[in-house]
């Protein structure tokens, strides 16, 4: 059933990309579809057997793949409970994408390669998330980086996506870059890539407190590091790759950009699973992470950088996509967040409900886009609330799910109100030195969350309509087959917080991890979240009316408002329309000058030096003596006498003069 599961959407891919032209678009359509269905169907029955039931972790033989010297890295599928989440989380949404896509490509004349992408990026993302060994996780990790830049640049006629695709790839490879050395890290430290042979030595391999720091057991960088700050670089450096892959500050800047590829591509890799696998990778490695307090100390610091940056930035955007590409960026801080305080399960619960949530975002942005001509800038939509009453509502519950609309101390909530709520109160209770700084960040981010989620509601669906008379004339529901997925992703962020809640981070939680996420005996955030008070617990829900009634008064009571405060304070609504210049201050440390050194190396390094005195030079010179010795060549008779004449003249002279000495 495992191997069904993993392989299914690579046979898809296979069909699809080879066979696509022959059998048509229609029929990639339906065999991709079909094959992530039942790979879907599959997941959730292994979700309930070993999740839900009394099983116990296992590992699937596949084949043998690297054995060299003491690396040995075997193919096999490490089954158990954060496996069967990650499986349910990424082929359930795969799935619906591949449902919508149906209805929302129906006029792409490439059918079958998209299909066939989206099928090839499902497949890395599974062996990702049920890799054993290291160098195997490195595999899908690397796929799902050269499926994204494939369908980023899916339209690869507009200059946009080839620009975006290619931003994402590059930066993505700063943070690949960071943790293939963290893998070289932790093979140097332990001795294997294997995660079960990993984990088993990182008990045992640091000194017992009080004991000598112990031997030198990593150089990096020209420093002999002892196995304590051995262990923090490493964490490190895989934490570089988190970031990249799930878009934490300073490595965000290529997310937003890879808005320019479909929607249905946005929904599934830049919302639900690509971005995710940062916290899965770090939620994989917690008994490493859990031993290298300096590398959870800098997660918890730039997960709530990244929550607070981001949500600033949502406050302004005006792109649809845009808005709810940042809110992905800003939610993936809060899961950082919580990886950092060694709050590892709700990491992981906030992951499983923002995908439902998130997917549908993006799913009815899409619907929205498809109903209004193409047309994503909000400034120009407006009064579509009774022409596309179903997307309405679907955005409608995205949108509650995500600003965590709940009551405090029930169980009555969203999916963002278990799962989020959870995170903002372990910030709170958290023993890290930066938890509290985490707490403020997070609080202050739901409010910004709420307002631009508001905002985006207000703007789309509410007043009067701001598009040309000709659009409004075209807008008209989507069709069943990208509504159908919408109803199923709404019945997930609905319910999924209190269906899951008590098995995830409530008192069903050895039963349902099985030590399939491991925390140290001295970490009690588990327990302490619940024993809050009650204006923590509060906070959340304060925050969430707070940012509500701001948008309603700005976009619905006084829309006047917006305008005149950016006027008002211009400066401001510069820095955060243009994302806190990032992407210009990039442009300067590293895109000028990197141009500039390619252009004096192409000039004066190539031009100059290799083609001057180079193999170019030399044949130069020679074409330029021959064409000298050529003009001699007249082809007068008398200039050869002539020439005769002086050489005989020249001899005499020299026999004359050598016969006086």
């Amino acid at each position: 059933m495992y191997q069904a599961i993993v392989f299914l959407p690579l046979v898809g891919f296979l069909i699809a990309g080879l066979f696509g032209r022959s059998i048509g678009a229609k029929a990639s359509e339906y065999v991709t579809t079909g094959l992530l269905i039942v790979s879907a169907v599959l997941s959730w029955i292994a979700f309930f057997a070993v999740a839900m039931g009394d099983g116990e972790a296992f590992t699937v033989p596949m084949l043998r793949f690297i054995e060299s010297g003491a690396l040995q890295s075997d193919w096999s599928l490490r089954i158990d409970t954060l496996t069967v989440v990650m499986l349910v989380v990424v082929n359930t949404v795969s799935a619906l994408v591949h449902v919508y896509s149906i209805g929302y490509m129906h006029h792409d004349p490439h059918r079958p390669r998209f299909f066939a992408y989206l099928s090839l990026f499902t497949f890395a993302m599974l062996m990702l998330v049920t890799s054993n060994n290291l160098v195997q996780m490195f595999f899908g990790w690397e796929g799902v980086g050269l499926a994204s830049y494939l369908l980023i640049g899916f339209w690869y006629k507009k200059p946009s996506a080839n620009a975006a695709a290619i931003k994402a790839f590059v930066v993505n490879r700063v943070g690949d870059f960071g943790f293939a050395l963290g893998i070289f890290g932790v093979f140097v430290l332990f001795g294997s890539i294997n995660l079960d042979t990993v984990f088993a030595n990182a008990a045992t391999f640091l000194p017992v407190e009080g004991a000598d720091h112990g031997d030198v057991a990593l150089n990096f960088l020209g420093y002999a590091l002892d196995p304590h700050a051995a262990l923090n670089i490493v964490c490190l450096l895989l934490f570089m790759g988190a970031m990249g892959k799930s878009a934490q500050v300073p490595l965000h800047t290529w997310l937003p950009d890879a808005m320019e590829g479909p929607t249905p591509v946005s929904a599934l890799i830049h919302a639900a699973t690509m971005v995710t696998a940062g916290v899965f990778m770090l939620a994989r490695l917690s008994p490493l992470f859990e031993l290298a307090h300096v590398a959870l100390l800098v997660v918890t610091f730039i997960g709530a950088l990244t929550a607070f940056f981001a949500a600033t930035v949502g406050l302004v955007q005006n792109d649809i996509k845009r808005v709810i590409a940042y809110s992905t960026c800003s939610q993936l801080g809060y899961m950082f967040v919580a990886i950092g305080l060694g709050f590892y399960s709700a990491a992981i619960f906030h992951l499983f409900t923002h995908a439902f949530f998130k997917a549908l975002l993006f799913l009815g942005s899409g619907s929205v886009i498809h109903a209004v001509s193409d047309e994503q800038d909000m400034r120009k939509m407006g009064g579509l609330r009774k022409l596309i009453p179903t997307t309405y509502w679907m955005m409608v519950i995205g949108t509650i799910a995500l600003t965590g609309v709940g009551i405090p101390a029930t169980v009555i909530g969203t999916a963002g109100f278990f799962s989020k709520d959870a995170i903002i109160e372990g910030a709170f209770v958290g023993h890290n030195a930066l938890a509290g700084f985490a707490f403020a960040a997070l609080v202050i981010a739901a409010v910004f969350t709420s307002f631009y989620s508001w905002r985006l509601i207000f703007m789309t669906f509410h007043g009067k309509p701001r598009a040309t008379a000709d659009v409004m004339h075209h807008v008209h529901e989507s069709p069943p087959v990208m509504l159908v997925p919408l109803f199923v992703l709404a019945v997930g962020a609905l319910a999924a917080g209190f269906l899951f809640h008590d098995w995830f981070i409530g008192h069903e939680y050895d039963h349902f991890w099985k030590g399939a996420l491991f925390t140290l005996p001295d970490n009690h955030i588990l327990h302490e979240f619940h024993e809050v008070p009650m204006w923590v617990k509060l906070s959340p829900l304060v925050a969430m009316l707070l940012g509500f009634f701001t948008a309603w008064h700005f976009y619905i009571r006084s829309p006047n408002t917006p305008k005149a405060l950016a006027e008002r304070h211009r400066g401001l609504y510069l820095f955060l329309l243009n994302k806190w210049y990032f992407d210009e201050l990039y442009d300067f440390l590293f895109v000028r000058p990197a141009k500039r050194l390619g252009h004096f190396l192409w000039k004066k390094g190539d031009g100059w030096l290799i083609d001057g005195f180079g193999p170019d030079g030399v044949s130069s010179r020679v074409i330029d003596v021959t064409q000298r010795v050529v003009k001699l060549q007249s082809g007068y008779l008398y200039h050869y006498a002539f020439a005769m004449l002086i050489g005989v003249a020249a001899l005499v002279t020299w026999m004359m003069l050598g016969g006086a000495n």
